[in-house]
Formats: structure tokens, C-alpha cells, sequence
């Protein structure tokens, strides 16, 4: 099984957060309901063991911390005004450039993209963002290519997507590209969500 983790901080966007831990969570083998079925085990991962409050107010408590969780496969960043304070947490960070090195994909939503910034992964790399935040990115890391109208944008390695619900497109991508274009349209189903599988 796929162990994915997410990574959770006060002042998280919800969405960015939830829909992809929901996708993953919702994948399974095309025409299966079974939750024995499942294709990925997905994690929460806070940088301590204490309740995160998203922005809006939703409060969530981590499964792991940034010092002891499984090993993951996909390690996935998302955004919010929290993403911008924790881009200078060296301990998150460090975290970064280590699963860099162990995970098959590092993912960003939106803003999280920062932390991908700040751990020097994006230099000569094409990445996006939220619309809102796209000549910011730009003016702070000038060495990153910052594509503004795509969904989502695959670079192997490092995915980055566009902004709040975007993260939803991108980890079903993942999925079609895990297991196939079958699999993401029925896990698409599955959430009654409207998946183009196109990259937009």
C-alpha cells in the first residue's frame, strides 16, 4: 500500500489539506467499494502532537509528527497564511530536504508550494500557485518558473498545483498516474466530483 502524508500547521487552508488527504482516502480499485480495498494509507503529520487549527477554524489532530511517522511515498505540502510563517521553521524545513530524498513524490497545493522554495528544490523548475499569491512567488524566488492557468503541473518528482481546490485535480493525477486513468475516474465517481483529467 501507498503510505501518503500530509502535512498539517496551524493556519492551514482546510481544503488544501482535506481534499487531497480525501482523495487518497477515497481511492480503490475501479468498480470496488470496500474500504479493505483501499490503495493508500494516508497520514496527517504535524511538526509536534498537539491540535492544528485550520484557517476558518477547523481543528484537526495529526496521526504523527515530523519526527516519528511512517515512511512515506507521497509527501504532500499544502497552503494557507500558516504556509508562509512555517516557510521559516528550519525544523520543517530540514524535514523537507530529508523526504526529498526518501519519497517517490513531493506535492504542493497552492501557497505550500513555499516550502519546496525554501528547501531549494525548485531551482530551473516550472511550478504554480493561487492566481492571488503568483507575482509574490515570483519576486521571492526568482529562480523558480511560476506558470500561471494550470491546475497542476508535473514536473516527476515534484508536483505543484494551483490553488485550494486544485489539490483535489492534482492528487486524482496521482492516482491516474499510480494506477491508471480507470482508477481516478472511479475514486472521481466515488466523491462525485468532476474530473476532467486535463490539466487546465
Amino acid at each position: 500500500m501507498t503510505t501518503v502524508g500530509v502535512f498539517a500547521f496551524d493556519d492551514v487552508e482546510a481544503l488544501d489539506l482535506c481534499g487531497p488527504f480525501e482523495v487518497f482516502a477515497t481511492a480503490r480499485p475501479a468498480g470496488e467499494h470496500d474500504d479493505n480495498a483501499r490503495l493508500f494509507d494516508v497520514l496527517v503529520i504535524g511538526d509536534e502532537q498537539r491540535t492544528v487549527k485550520c484557517r476558518g477554524g477547523l481543528l484537526l489532530t495529526p496521526n504523527s509528527t515530523i519526527d516519528n511517522h511512517e515512511p512515506l511515498d507521497i509527501l504532500v505540502l499544502p497552503g494557507g497564511p500558516g504556509a508562509r510563517r512555517e516557510r521559516h521553521n528550519q525544523r520543517v524545513i530540514s524535514w523537507i530536504r530529508a523526504q526529498n530524498e526518501k519519497t517517490q513524490i513531493l506535492a504542493s497545493v497552492c501557497t505550500g508550494v513555499v516550502f519546496l522554495a525554501e528547501a531549494g528544490l525548485l531551482p530551473n523548475r516550472r511550478a504554480t500557485t493561487h492566481w492571488r499569491w503568483m507575482d509574490w512567488m515570483r519576486a521571492e524566488y526568482p529562480g523558480v518558473t511560476f506558470i500561471s492557468g494550470k491546475r497542476y503541473i508535473d514536473q516527476g518528482h515534484i508536483v505543484t498545483s494551483a490553488g485550494v481546490s486544485a489539490g483535489m485535480d492534482m492528487s486524482l493525477h496521482l492516482i491516474d498516474r499510480l494506477h491508471g486513468a480507470a482508477v481516478a475516474s472511479w475514486t472521481a465517481r466515488r466523491m462525485e466530483y468532476s474530473w476532467s483529467g486535463v490539466p487546465l
